[in-house]
């Protein structure tokens, strides 16, 4: 009987060894996954249109989180920044209305901008913006008495904070409605598409030659 324990014992404690390694290796690798996801890259579904045809409905991102510094937890503190959001920058960020929600738009006005819409075109510091992203699919001229998509302002842009619209001007709620994007909201830059699908995934209708294209 003797002989028997001594022979159990080793493989019992082989066994707790294996336990062990696997609790191990999942808590370092849940471990690196959040600190991957909050401090350098996190992914984004594009839900909506308002990015067409930059961005479609499908499309899936990846989002630099470092670029403009990334806030360590439960402090107002950031680290790892890069550079300051410009405009062109296409980036996600907690929606003002709703910070449970996360947007996707184009800076359009940095701090000290004065931005101005006249007719659909868009007059930042006075001079036209020309975006080569932006598309107009409505024809008609809304008065600014009535909505503030086709004109607007002027405003000028608050310290720390951003005027962001969406690409397709005619169908994007953008800052045009809300106003503004302060700095502690965004989330990071839209930098490439990991993957793209059109329509439910069971369906696998692909679009590859969106695959890996980056976002300008």
């Amino acid at each position: 009987m003797a002989d028997q324990n001594e022979q159990q014992q080793p493989e019992e404690i082989q066994k707790k060894s294996l336990w062990r390694e696997y609790t191990e290796s999942i808590i370092i690798a849940v471990l690196l996954a959040l600190v991957i996801r909050t401090f350098v890259v996190q992914a984004f579904k594009i839900p909506s249109g308002s990015m067409e045809d930059t961005l479609l409905i499908g499309d899936h991102l990846l989002v630099s989180k470092f670029i403009y510094g990334t806030k360590i937890p439960f402090t107002d503190k950031q680290v790892i920044k890069l550079r300051d959001p410009k405009r062109g920058d296409v980036v996600v960020f907690e929606y003002p209305e709703d910070p449970r929600k996360d947007f996707i738009k184009r800076v359009i006005g940095v701090p000290g901008d004065v931005v101005e819409g006249k007719d659909k075109k868009v007059y930042v510091n006075g001079k036209l913006y020309e975006n080569p992203h932006e598309v107009h699919k409505e024809l008609e001229i809304i008065p600014k008495e009535q909505n503030p998509r086709d004109t607007f302002g002027p405003i000028v842009v608050p310290e720390n904070s951003y005027f962001v619209m969406g690409d397709n001007r005619d169908r994007s709620y953008d800052s045009r409605f809300w106003k503004f994007v302060r700095r502690d909201q965004l989330k990071g830059l839209a930098f490439i598409k990991y993957w793209s699908i059109d329509g439910p995934w069971y369906k696998f209708n692909i679009r590859w030659r969106n695959i890996g294209r980056l976002i300008d």
